[in-house]
Parts: C-alpha cells; structure tokens; sequence
C-alpha cells in the first residue's frame, strides 16, 4: 500500500513561519507502485542527499549532479561539502556527503527511479547495506508531501539520526523559513522546534570538526579544510599601475624572486593580478591581461618552491579564467563577482575551481562615484548584495561548495564603510545566514592589504608605509572570522595570523 499525502503543518515550534501554511489532504492508495497513478503534476521542490566513498568522490557528486540535471531535476541549492567517518559499518573509507535542492514535475516514485537508475549507471551494486558505494542518493523531501511505501518513505526516515545528512541539509535552509515549503518540512521533524531544534539535538554545528566530521572545500585533488587554520595569500601585481607596487615585478624573473620570497616566508597561496583594479583604472583587454599573465603563471608553476602551494588568479574575464585553470591555476577570484562578463559564472562552473566572490559596485573605474557609495547598513547591505551574487553563481552552476566571499574592502567603500566591515564580519555572516546558512559557513577572504582607508586613518600616504595598519586589521579580520587574509607583506601578517589563530584555539578549548 502506497499513502501520498499532502500534509497540513500542526507543530508550532517555529511560531508564525508554520501557521502560515495552509493546505488539503490528499491519500492516494495502490497496490504497487508501477500501477500508482498521480494526479498531481506541478513543480516540486526537492532535497536529495549525496554520499560517496569509493573511487574519484567529487567526480561522483558532479557526475550524479549532470544525470540529475538531465533527467529533468533542476538544482537550485547546494549544501557544504562533509568528508566524514563511515557509520554503521565502520571498516570502509571515508565518505564524501552533501545535499541538494532542486525543483522538479517527477512524481515521487518517478523521483525514486531515476535516482535508484543515475547509482546503478554509476556502478553502484546491492553489496553491503551502509557498505562502500560510488553514490548513494536518497530523497529527504519531496514538496509539501509525506510519502509512504513499500520502497519509498519521505521524510527520510534516519535523517534524525545521522548528523552527516543533517548538516547538509541544514546548510540547505536559512535561518528565517524562506517559504510555505520550508515551513512544511521543519513541520516533519520529529522536534516541536522543527529542523533546527533537530539539528541541536544531534549537537549542532558543534559536531563540525569533530568526531570524525569536517567541512570542506575542493581545491585541485584535494579538500581543504579551513578551519584549521587561517590562509596567507601573498599579492603579486604584474600591473604598470597598481597602487602599491605597480611596475615592480612586471618581468617573468622580478615576479619569480617575489614569490620566491613570499612562499619563503610562509605564503600558503599566490594571487597573480595582471589587470589592475585600483580606483580610477583603466580597462584592458582580455588578451593584454593574458600576454602579462601567462608567461608569469607558466614559471610560477615550474617552481620547486610551489609544491603545495596554490595559484590563484585576480580576474574578471572569462577568457582569462579558462586559460589560467588550462595552464594549472587553482583558484579565480573575481572583483566583480560575476558583474563584468556576463560568462563568467558559467564559465567557472565548467572550469570546477573555487571561486572568490568579492562585492563591488560598478567597475574600478566607476566604484567611487557617490552613487556606488551609498549606504544606510554597510554590513547588510553588502551581505545581500554578495548573496544575490553568489546565489546567480550558483543557478549558473558553481555549488556553494566551491564558493568564497570577499567583502570588498576598498572596493565602492568610504573609510568610515570599511572600518564597519573590518569589524562587522560576523554581522555579514548573520545576515547571509537568514537566507543560506550554506553560503554563511563559505570561507571568507579579507583583503585590506596598504589601502587607501588604512592611510586616512593612520595618516599614512605612502601605501608602502602602510603595513603596521595592515597587520592590525588582519589581526581584527582573522579574530573576527576571515580564512584568508591577502596581504603584500607576508612575515609581518603572518606573525599576526599565528597569534590570533592561537587565541582563537585557545577560546574555543574553554567552551
């Protein structure tokens, strides 16, 4: 017997949110799925959790991602991505989790078989139950539905149990109910208070880097970790123009010594910049960018020194982007966050690289106009702004999970506007949160190296003379939650980063 139906929220825990939805019960009854006939068609919107533990993890997700999509599953959200222990049967390797919302007109069960048929093409056979398996794709929810058969109950029914399927979906949700929807599956928890009350009970975001469960981002063949420790990402401008040391290592060898030094002193990532976006600068071609870059790039990555070490490209161009992952960078990072070339987002998403999405207003050469400086709450406004970005990167196919912000520090910012954001980091966090707890946990770059408003305030004209102002707000930035801080002078903001990285173990070893 099959029971579908569409269920009227009775919980209260999450006050108003779930006394708005109002709606009809619907039975269906039949004896075996194959004659289940549903007379409901419209558009659903859909979670479904991925795990991976055997073979390339990460190719497996992307692969389950383009068969779903194909298969008429449109994917509107990402979680994080968890490697976590292996549970029930624990001598297996590591699995890879995470979770998806999308939208699709698939019945439930029709749901179920295109996923049960996407495991089979992908080599999953019966073997072990909670054994090794290249994916494992499991519906959560399915709309405003709870469904009941021989081969299919929705809700899930060990989400509770499993913090390796909550936190994903979790990261699924915002901390305000966004929906009818939302409020329907916070309704199925087996908690009065819903998912989130849920989600505590198994221990919350506290379980995240312990027992066996970590947060991840994939960087080449590997997932990085970033709450170990906090990033240093040395500059290295091949621009006549910058503002701080434009023309100083616009040569292939100038620009090796400077790594050189910058990987010696302690440099976990390089940013080459070949464009450069300094206020009033002008715009040159994707192929002048390029002619700067490549040669710089192809020694770069020929040096021993660069062993572990990652590339990342300051970008705004599309062709850029692809041409720098094709010769071995790692990451792009975009001052514009998608605003410059409408290709970008797309073209990243095929590219499979993380992507830094910094926010801004205008263009270098327009950021400053007094339109592009107006606020009435910097903190917020620029966590909706960045969220709205990050959100159309998503839609156009780069997972949260690939996904860094920047705040723009200096970009389209007043002094008074990027002291608020030196210390509001937490406040952009919170306000990310209310709409995407996933794009709130993203690591967050911070990038105040020698600018503008650090020699207003120190009285400081000379950007060379700026670097004791640079190592305190890096010192603010890092106790305030950024992961990567993007600095000139690597020693001096590396020293700050180890203190204020062992005050922050330290804080944590007390709660």
């Amino acid at each position: 017997m099959i029971l579908f139906k569409q269920l009227l929220p009775t919980k209260r825990g999450l006050g108003g949110a779930l006394n708005r939805f109002r709606g009809s019960s619907l039975r269906f009854f039949s004896s075996s799925p194959e004659t289940f006939v549903e007379i409901h068609s419209q558009e659903q919107e859909v979670v479904i959790a991925l795990g991976s533990n055997v073979g390339n993890r990460l190719h497996n997700f992307n692969e389950a991602l383009r068969l779903m999509k194909k298969s008429g599953i449109n994917i509107t959200r990402h979680a994080c991505l968890y490697e976590t222990a292996p549970a029930y049967v624990t001598d297996q390797p590591q699995f890879l989790n995470s979770a998806v919302r999308g939208v699709t007109k698939l019945w439930p069960h029709e749901l179920l078989g295109v996923l049960k048929k996407i495991e089979k093409d992908m080599g999953r056979t019966a073997g072990i139950r909670y054994g090794p398996r290249p994916i494992d794709l499991d519906i959560l929810f399915y709309g405003k539905f709870r469904v009941s058969s021989d081969i299919l109950t929705v809700p899930h029914e060990r989400i509770w149990e499993r913090p390796f399927v909550m936190a994903p979906l979790m990261d699924l949700l915002g901390a305000d109910v966004e929906n009818d929807t939302v409020a329907c599956w916070h309704s199925l928890s087996i908690h009065s208070g819903g998912l989130f009350e849920s989600w505590e009970k198994l221990g919350g975001d506290s379980t995240i880097g312990k027992d066996g469960m970590k947060r991840v981002l994939p960087i080449g063949n590997d997932f990085w970790d970033w709450s170990l420790k906090t990033s240093v990402m040395g500059i290295l401008n091949l621009t006549p123009d910058s503002f701080s040391d434009g023309g100083k290592f616009q040569s292939v060898e100038a620009a090796v010594s400077q790594v050189r030094l910058m990987i010696s002193e302690g440099a976990d990532m390089i940013d080459l910049g070949a464009q450069s976006t300094r206020p009033m600068a002008s715009r040159i071609s994707p192929q002048e960018e390029l002619d700067r870059l490549i040669p710089v790039l192809e020694a770069i990555l020929k040096m021993p020194e660069m062993n572990g070490k990652l590339i990342s490209v300051d970008t705004f161009y599309s062709e850029v982007a692809s041409e720098a992952v094709s010769k071995g960078a790692h990451i792009i990072n975009d001052v514009s966050g998608g605003q410059l070339d409408p290709n970008m987002t797309k073209v990243v998403a095929g590219l499979e690289v993380p992507y830094v999405a910094m926010h801004m207003r205008g263009d270098p050469a327009t950021m400053q106009n007094s339109e592009n400086l107006q606020y009435d709450d910097v903190c917020k406004q620029v966590a909706s702004e960045l969220y709205s970005r990050v959100k159309d990167a998503e839609l156009s196919g780069i997972p949260v999970w690939r996904i860094i912000i920047d705040p723009g520090l200096g970009f389209s910012k007043k002094t008074e506007h990027n002291l608020e954001l030196l210390t509001g980091l937490p406040s952009i966090r919170a306000e990310i949160a209310r709409k995407s707890l996933a794009m709130s946990h993203s690591p967050v770059l911070l990038g105040s190296s020698r600018k503008k408003f650090l020699g207003e305030t120190c009285t400081r004209p000379t950007a060379s003379e700026r670097d004791p102002a640079t190592v305190a707000s890096v010192t603010a930035g890092v106790l305030g939650g950024a992961n990567i801080v993007r600095v000139h002078n690597v020693r001096d903001n590396l020293d700050a980063v180890k203190l204020c990285d062992a005050m922050l173990k330290y804080r944590r070893s007390l709660a």
